[in-house]
């Protein structure tokens, strides 16, 4: 754990860390066959497709790929969720994006506060905003559930200056829910296939429209992790797959 001691504590002091090389690119293809194969196969699946029938989002992944729940699992990234989540963590979601060149879009400014839970109408104080996402229903959380998660990013696809890139605020998640961002200076993601962006949901974050002209795909499979099984007012998570702890 003691190598991974500058990776947590970029997580503690900018909310993201960004691990360079997790999976080799042999990997990233095996995922990228295994998520086409899952799409094409359940081609009713909940996802968002463009005119030339490129998927560039789609939700319940875990459902969809169920090999998503294990394919994440490559060092450090279980040493990493445990030395940062505690040894209860599970992956409760995964989402999938894309920005193929027919299809770009951008997204401003935003923290993820929503999660998926078994039924968002039961009395609560700590969980508002009830809404229904691809037939799974999902509240915004309380901070101290938002607080003890966290993001894998694992990109498919290089990410350059061409295929919009995602752009965070550092430090941004100590102000909780807040979107007061002050004057700290955005900064932008670049990074290769196969490398790892971990971030905690409360980090402000945003993406601008990719350039069309560059032909550039830019695949994220969006991974989020809880920290425990658990959750307040009597709620739980839609799914919660408790993840390897790390000896």
């Amino acid at each position: 754990m003691r190598a991974l001691e500058p990776l947590l504590q970029g997580m503690a002091e900018k909310g993201f860390t960004l691990i360079p090389g997790v999976f080799t690119l042999a990997q990233i293809d095996a995922i990228c066959s295994g998520l086409k194969e899952a799409f094409q196969a359940q081609a009713d699946a909940v996802a968002i497709r463009s005119d030339a029938g490129s998927i560039y989002a789609a939700r319940n992944v875990l459902s969809i790929w169920p090999a998503a729940a294990i394919a994440w699992q490559q060092p450090p990234l279980p040493e990493l969720l445990t030395g940062l989540l505690g040894p209860a963590y599970g992956l409760v979601r995964g989402l999938f994006f894309d920005k193929p060149p027919e299809q770009t879009w951008a997204l401003p400014w935003h923290k993820d506060l929503t999660v998926a839970v078994r039924n968002n109408r039961l009395p609560s104080s700590a969980f508002v905003r009830p809404t229904l996402k691809a037939g799974v229903p999902h509240a915004e959380a309380p901070e101290e559930v938002l607080e003890q998660m966290a993001t894998v990013r694992i990109h498919l696809d290089d990410v350059t200056s061409e295929n919009g890139p995602l752009q965070v605020i550092p430090g941004s998640h100590r102000s909780g829910k807040s979107m007061q961002l002050g004057d700290t200076t955005a900064q932008t993601i670049l990074c290769g296939r196969g490398d790892v962006l971990l971030m905690r949901p409360l980090l402000a974050h945003s993406s601008g429209h990719a350039n069309a002209d560059s032909g550039r795909h830019r695949r994220i499979l969006h991974l989020e992790f809880g920290g425990s099984p658990d959750l307040p007012d009597g709620y739980s998570w839609f799914d919660f797959r408790p993840g390897p702890v790390a000896e």
